[in-house]
Parts: structure tokens; sequence; C-alpha cells
């Protein structure tokens, strides 16, 4: 999902953080995942990785057709403190018999790759301000990673704030059910994807007695239905944390009464994100992300700055952008330190961009690498934006 997202699709997607965005090339050691077919531990050797000895669910996931719970405790100020649990179930894709042999992506000389696993996933969520969401979800790949579908299906009950152009709180309530429905296609044996992606949600909004400031033609009921087109570029290592490689993604969407919108706008994003591998234990990571919107527009569906520190739709209007460093220290091959910081504005309806205020978002976490087969790894970020802190439990990478 793309970074102009509605705020509830943002909190569920949280969840299901590992395959919202499942696009990938070859995660690391595909070999070693491949081999895990093989055999099949038993009892706690099923925890245990082959390699290093160390905690590790690559097994479990992979052979026992496990289920990795992803708990997630809230700290996001736009909906207050609670609490979270994703189910993720992983299964390996099949490999075609032909399997290419003769191509250049399978020569003497190049790398063995695997294909992105297939991974289903439910979640649901709960805050002290009554705010909750349920969600399922289900990536998957075919024909050796050239076609990749992504659907998701979610309810949601959220309690936010919309800020006007003062930056005061306004409480205000919204609910309803969203569909997503995504497929795409490589070009050849290229690192490009490109297809069609549709996205509903019907909405219902409420505010108090008086409307806030900057708020014009409100509606109450508002259903927006969008088709699009997505073109994706991905050469990363890791569908999970990448060490290397670029991750980017361009996508228009059409909200039109033939998609079933109430409401006729468009939008389009930019992002993208690249990871250098300085030296085997330090890795830069840089992100860029855009969004921007015309037409008839729902207030909770304008683009917003993300970034990790910040309320979400805290800094929203027609149109954002948002730059973000990540710098990561591989202590052990398991253990990971990080350090963040990034800045963004959002433009075009409340504000000039001179004027807007400047969001603002830093901090540090770890990682530890719990599915090595999979290069899956999770931990902790605490940060610190515009008069607040947060902290997140994450799953792989927070660029989603």
């Amino acid at each position: 999902m793309t970074r102009h997202r509605h705020s509830n699709l943002a909190m569920l997607c949280a969840l299901l953080a590992l395959a919202v965005t499942a696009h990938a090339e070859s995660p690391p050691n595909a070999d070693d995942a491949n081999r895990t077919t093989a055999a099949h531990p038993t009892g706690f050797a099923r925890f245990r990785d082959t390699q290093d000895g160390a905690f590790d669910l690559s097994d479990l996931l992979l052979n026992h057709k496990g289920v990795l719970p992803v708990p997630t405790i809230i700290t996001e100020p736009a909906v207050g403190y609670g609490f979270g649990l994703g189910l993720l179930y992983f299964s390996a894709p099949k490999r075609e018999a032909s399997d290419n042999a003769g191509s250049a992506s399978n020569s003497a000389d190049a790398k063995p790759t695997m294909s992105p696993p297939n991974i289903t996933g439910v979640g649901g969520f709960f805050t002290g301000t009554h705010s909750w969401g349920a969600g399922l979800m289900h990536f998957h790949s075919w024909d050796d990673d050239h076609i990749r579908y992504l659907g998701v299906l979610g309810k949601v009950n959220l309690h936010l704030n919309y800020y006007g152009p003062q930056g005061n709180a306004n409480a205000y309530q919204l609910s309803g059910v969203t569909v997503v429905q995504q497929i795409l296609f490589r070009i050849a044996n290229s690192p490009w994807y490109v297809g069609p992606r549709y996205t509903f949600f019907d909405s219902a909004t409420r505010f108090g007695p008086l409307l806030p400031d900057g708020l014009h033609h409100f509606e109450r009921d508002v259903r927006v239905g969008k088709g699009g087109i997505v073109v994706d570029y991905d050469t990363r290592d890791n569908m999970f944390y990448p060490s290397h490689g670029t991750y980017a993604e361009f996508e228009a969407d059409f909200a039109r009464g033939g998609f079933g919108s109430s409401n006729a706008f468009d939008m389009q994003s930019v992002k993208a994100y690249h990871w250098i591998e300085l030296t085997p234990r330090w890795i830069l990571g840089l992100r860029v992300d855009s969004g921007f919107s015309q037409g008839d527009i729902p207030f909770f569906a304008q683009p917003y700055v993300s970034l990790r520190g910040v309320s979400d739709a805290r800094f929203q209007d027609r149109n954002q952008v948002t730059g973000e460093l990540e710098l990561r220290w591989n202590v052990t091959p398991r253990w990971a330190l990080l350090g963040f910081g990034g800045a963004g504005k959002a433009w075009g309806k409340l504000h000039a961009f001179g004027d807007a205020p400047t969001a603002f978002g830093f901090g540090t976490g770890f990682r530890y690498l719990i599915a090595r087969k999979l290069g899956l790894s999770m931990g902790i970020d605490v940060a610190h934006g515009n008069g607040q802190n947060a902290f997140y439990i994450q799953v792989g990478s927070a660029w989603r």
C-alpha cells in the first residue's frame, strides 16, 4: 500500500507488516532455504539454526508450516495506546520444473535465487481510545516470481484527530470496510513489475457538533473506489530487511463512480528506497516518499507524512514529500543496532509549501535475525518527533 493510504489502512497493515508490500528478488541463503525440505528437525531442534545453533524459526516456518505471531504494542498518538496481534502463515512457492536452465538469470555465474514465500496473515488491534480493527491478507507468487498477487480485507473503527490550518486537534470517528486487490506481472526476467490495483473503502465519519476549520463540503458517508496502475522496480537482496539494492514504486489512482467511488479525484505517489552496503557490518538506507492528489478527495484520504515518532495524519494535505536516512550496524550475524532520522512536509490546501510546518522524527532501535533462511528480523524502534515520543515493535524494515 502506498504512503497516501488512509489512516485506518496504515494501522491495520502495520499488524500485517511482513507482506502488505511483499516484493522481493532473492532472500539471502536461498540454497539453504531450498535444502530445508530435505530434513525436518523435531522437538526443540526446530527452534535452533543448524549453522550457528542460535534461536531461529526458519525450519518451523518453512518445513512445519508454522504460524508466526507478530505482537504489536501500539503507541501511535493518533489512536492512543493499545495492543495488536498478527498471525502470519508461510509456505514455499512451487518452482517451475524447467527452471529456465538456459537463461542468463540461472547461468553458472548467477547467484541462486528464491521466490518470496507465500504468506497469509490475519490480525487485529484495540486501543484505549476504543479504536479497533481486524483484517485478513494473502500474498502469493507464481511462475518463479513472475506473477505476484496481493489481497487485503479489513474492518476498522478509529477515533482520530483532524488538524486544521492552525494545527489544533479535532476529534472524529472513522469506521468502515476496506478491500485491496493487486496483481503484478514481471517484465521478462527484469526487476520491473507492472499491474493493476483496486482499492475500496466504505466509510462513515463523525465529528462533534461543530466542524473544524478547513473542512468544506463535508460528507458523513463516503465511498472511496480507486482503480490504478502500479509500476515496481525491485533489486533488493531480501524482502524483509535488505542489505543492498533498490525498491521503487510509482502508483497512479483514479477514483470514479465506475469504481464505486462517491467522489471523483486522482492520486499519484512515488517512493524509492535504496540500501548501500558500506562494509559487511555497516548498511546505509536512503528513503524518498511523495504523494500528490487532485479533485474532490475526502480529507482522511489525503497524502500525509509518515515517519517514526510522528503521529499518522498529523501532517496531512493535498501533497506530501518525506526523506529519511537509516544507518545499521551489524554487531553480530544475528544482532544489529540502527539509528534513523527524517523530515517531511505536507502542503497544497491548508498551507503553501513555504509556510507548511516541517515534520521530523529520529531515533534508534535494534533487530534480531529470527529466521535466517528467510532473512527475517524482528526488533524495536524508539523515536522522538514533533513534541512526542513513540516506540514500535518492528518486523523487518520500517519502510514499506
